[in-house]
């Protein structure tokens, strides 16, 4: 089998179990955790939680810019079955970066994988990242380049695959939509609080105190009681209403 099929065949395999992907990095945080090799932020401090939030709301806002401009059935909505794209989306996020989605994804984890407080760690989970989203990437860049050709082609050559290197953004032909984007991303709102809780009361448990009723710090009961309301409330409207329904997306 030719390289670039391998890559593809490989990218299309990765992307169908891209899901299991968290239970992994989930897995190396408890071994550091659990091994005490984690000897930054071992007691609570309210900066450093805000800081690691700020870092995950920051790949959250990427995937909300994305999806709040994104029709149904353009590039970059593609399913568990495989690459879907009848139209190429060249505008909003897509005319920074080819992956706005995966660019958001990675700091939604960065700010997870900082909050660890081991340095080796994030590194080593940041190029774990990149080596199984970028075969990924190649394969969905191998889908488009057959679909739409010459117009692919023009597209990929200002516009990088991961890293933005300039901000001209080109306003998309739909409007932004508030419902698409909180429709879509309850789950992520609250994982990344869930997370970062976890985090945090596996840090106190191995350095600090066994007792479970000490284990979280008030400020992440107060954040996973508020964010789970979020995705309660949301999840509801999503599945017993059509509040969240929009035309088209």
């Amino acid at each position: 089998m030719a390289m670039i099929e391998e890559l593809e065949r490989s990218g299309n395999w990765l992307f169908r179990g891209r899901s299991y992907f968290p239970l992994v990095l989930y897995a190396l945080m408890a071994v550091v955790i659990g091994m005490k090799w984690d000897p930054l932020f071992r007691e609570f401090d309210t900066v450093i939680a805000l800081c690691c939030i700020a870092i995950s709301m920051l790949g959250l806002m990427i995937r909300a810019l994305t999806i709040g401009y994104t029709p149904r059935g353009t590039s970059g909505r593609n399913t568990k079955a495989g690459q879907v794209a009848e139209v190429l989306n060249t505008k909003g996020m897509y005319s920074l970066v080819r992956h706005p989605l995966y660019l958001g994804n990675f700091f939604m984890w960065l700010g997870i994988m900082i909050y660890v407080g081991n340095v080796w760690f994030t590194v080593v989970c940041c190029l774990l990242y990149w080596l199984y989203y970028e075969r990924i990437m190649f394969a969905e860049e191998g889908f488009l380049r057959v679909k739409f050709g010459q117009a692919y082609l023009d597209w990929s050559v200002d516009v990088p695959s991961f890293w933005p290197r300039n901000l001209k953004w080109k306003s998309p032909d739909v409007d932004f939509s508030v419902r698409n984007v909180l429709k879509r991303e309850y789950n992520g709102f609250f994982a990344v609080f869930l997370s970062l809780a976890l985090v945090s009361a596996g840090k106190t448990y191995m350095h600090i105190t066994t007792d479970w009723e000490s284990l979280l710090d008030p400020f992440w009961q107060k954040a996973i009681i508020g964010s789970f309301a979020v995705f309660f409330s949301l999840r509801s409207l999503k599945r017993y209403s059509r509040v969240l329904h929009v035309d088209g997306r």
